[in-house]
């Protein structure tokens, strides 16, 4: 049997006369990795009334044509009206994630007293990349349908709000406040709903080209404003009064913008018509397994629910600036 040593070097990051030194490393690892999206954090949440969850929207009030409605006061005929009620439901959806600690490797962990709080981090970590994957697909989401699902993600805001119909597209050379403006006018005018939109969505670079055109055009900085604890974000003067621009970093856009063939979405939302329909808790559930035979520690994070957008023909507006 021969016997194999490794050379030190191999470990020691310097030998020398009275000097060995090995790695170390500090306490606290360099965290700085995206996580939430705020849309996720502002939208209702509300419990889901089963699979699918289900509720119903009136479309129209009961009124008689004004030609029935107004009639001799003297041979009075009333007009039959009836309210118009639609069935609405949104398929709930199952998100999970499982992490696993090996037993070698933890009891390794505490007997060199480095990383102490690494298994709580990851933990916290695998939750957090749900929410993440969570918050990505409450906008983006590839299914095409709350009636019929045609895959396991939600069906996305985006898809939705598009699906609605009201839609406007800002050329080059159009201004994007006024754009928008136009469109939040447009909403307010709908006679048939009440509609008050209560936020504007868009990519940074988006609004850094808005805050570009205030500067250069009425020389002008927007205000801002406290919109959830912690987080400001700058208002747009609008006919439904100040709206917050809503940086989301969630939401794509195509191409460079100022090659003329940039295509930046924002969406003008009313938050209080976006529900996400949850199952058994709001937050994500952290579920710990039986021990295997391998000993490993093994954690499974598990939320379902669904995300639909009530009113998407009227309450909402999708605006693609060009550019």
């Amino acid at each position: 049997m021969n016997a194999k040593f490794t050379d030190i070097h191999a470990a020691a990051d310097y030998l020398g006369p009275g000097a060995i030194e090995v790695p170390m490393y500090q306490a606290e690892i360099t965290d700085l990795v995206r996580r939430r999206g705020i849309f996720g954090q502002r939208i209702k949440q509300v419990p889901a009334t089963g699979h699918p969850s289900r509720f119903f929207e009136e479309t129209a009030i009961p009124v008689a044509s004004a030609g029935s409605t107004f009639v001799d006061p003297r041979n009075m005929v009333a007009p039959n009206v009836s309210p118009t009620r639609v069935e609405r439901s949104v398929p709930l959806k199952a998100l999970v994630s499982q992490i696993n600690y090996n037993l070698f490797d933890m009891e390794l962990g505490k007997q060199q007293s480095q990383f102490a709080y690494l298994q709580a981090k990851d933990l916290a970590d695998t939750v957090d990349g749900v929410l993440r994957t969570h918050d990505i697909a409450l906008w983006n989401g590839t299914d095409t349908s709350l009636s019929t699902p045609t895959t396991f993600q939600y069906m996305g805001a985006v898809s939705q709000i598009a699906g609605g119909g009201n839609s406007v597209t800002i050329g080059t050379t159009q201004s994007i406040v006024d754009g928008l403006k136009s469109a939040v006018a447009q909403m307010l005018a709908n006679s048939s709903y009440g509609v008050r939109p209560t936020a504007i969505y868009a990519n940074p670079v988006l609004l850094d080209l808005i805050d570009r055109e205030m500067k250069s055009e009425f020389n002008v900085v927007l205000n801002t404003k406290e919109i959830t604890a912690g987080f400001t974000a700058k208002m747009l003067s609008t006919q439904a009064g100040d709206i917050p621009l809503i940086p989301e970093w969630t939401l794509p856009y195509t191409g460079t913008p100022g090659s003329g063939t940039a295509v930046l979405p924002a969406y003008i939302v009313t938050e209080d018509m976006i529900e996400y329909h949850w199952l058994a808790d709001p937050n994500p559930r952290v579920f710990q397994l039986g021990t295997p035979g391998s000993l490993a520690s093994q954690y499974v994070v598990v939320k379902f629910g669904g995300v639909v957008v009530k009113g998407a023909n009227y309450a909402h507006y999708q605006v693609l600036v060009n550019r």
